[in-house]
């Protein structure tokens, strides 16, 4: 589970010390902060996912700065990302200087000085070991506040896989928060590695698994494409259809299975969401690429072991409360749910 701290737990006089220690032992050490305003709404939560450590920070506002003393007093020599979710933040490290949105990220060396101010803030961090970066010091130090809008390769989709793991910390425990953490870790090394012309240095599987993650996001989000397929995605990340089949072997699933499984699963959350309660079946099939009405009924049941307008009419019964219908069938929540795991 997360560590969380909450100033709403705290007496107004106590949040400022209490909370600079806190992301002293939790990030790295700050001194001199500045008009620090810590409201009830504000927290941090954080969790670990294998090597890396993940952080939540809602703050008010604030500046702060790690400067000479505080590297004398500790080099944890870690690197982090700032990806704010909401609100404005500010880093300043090396000579340069990033205002950051929700459509950006920034790079720190937690090794070298820098500031950083808040205004109205809601910030994911993901730490991690300097040394787990494939990279030179001198690498390290070009990349240091350097800033990432969602146009460069790999970086819009950081921020969106760093947005929703910071949103989801209790989520990513033990094993299954060991492989995130490697996943998320061989992204951003890729990231970066291509910002400064290194890629050559990543290691061929951490690679492999970011060219996965790639493709994954660019499936989740062409969904409604209906001639959405393996040699379209192949030609589309430059690699051969056979490629593309061999990634996915080794993931466990195939490239057709990925898209049918997950233009199932918006089918149906679709199928059980009211504010979609008058749309017609078909239409919420062909919105996720699926416009064989038919073959959108067979597979379906095969995944969820009734038709869409059964799944439909037994989810509303449901959201009304659970019940009998007039021929004696008890409705439960288990009545709704796939009769398999849907393959991720």
């Amino acid at each position: 589970m997360p560590t969380v701290w909450r100033a709403a737990d705290l007496a107004p006089s106590e949040r400022a010390e209490s909370f600079v220690s806190f992301v002293g032992d939790s990030v790295v050490s700050y001194g001199n902060p500045a008009g620090m305003v810590l409201e009830d709404r504000d927290q941090v939560g954080m969790a670990d996912a294998g090597a890396l450590r993940i952080l939540r920070i809602s703050w008010t506002g604030g500046r702060a700065a790690r400067g000479v003393t505080q590297l004398r007093q500790s080099d944890p020599e870690l690197c982090k990302i700032d990806v704010p979710l909401s609100g404005r933040f500010a880093v300043e490290q090396a000579d340069q200087q990033a205002a950051l949105d929700e459509n950006t990220f920034t790079f720190v060396d937690t090794g070298q000085p820098h500031r950083i101010a808040a205004q109205r803030l809601d910030l994911a961090i993901v730490m991690f070991p300097r040394a787990l970066l494939p990279l030179r010091d001198k690498d390290i130090n070009s990349l240091a506040g350097m800033t990432f809008d969602s146009t460069l390769p790999g970086a819009a989709l950081i921020t969106s896989v760093v947005r929703e793991v910071a949103r989801n910390l209790d989520a990513y425990d033990g094993q299954r928060g060991a492989r995130i953490g490697t996943s998320v870790l061989d992204l951003i090394t890729a990231t970066l590695a291509t910002r400064i012309d290194r890629a050559a240095a990543v290691a061929p599987e951490s690679r492999r698994s970011a060219l996965v993650l790639h493709i994954r996001a660019y499936i989740e989000s062409n969904l409604g494409d209906p001639d959405l397929a393996p040699p379209f995605i192949a030609a589309r990340h430059h690699i051969s259809p056979r490629h593309l089949h061999k990634l996915f072997q080794d993931e466990g699933t195939t490239v057709a299975g990925l898209i049918r499984a997950r233009r199932l699963a918006r089918c149906r959350q679709d199928l059980i969401d009211p504010a979609h309660a008058a749309k017609p079946v078909s239409a919420i099939a062909a919105r996720w690429g699926l416009r064989d009405a038919g073959y959108f009924n067979r597979v379906f049941q095969a995944e969820y072991g009734m038709p869409p307008g059964e799944y439909r009419r037994r989810a509303a019964i449901l959201q009304a409360g659970p019940g009998v219908q007039h021929d004696g069938t008890v409705l439960s929540p288990d009545s709704v749910r796939p009769r398999r795991p849907t393959p991720r």
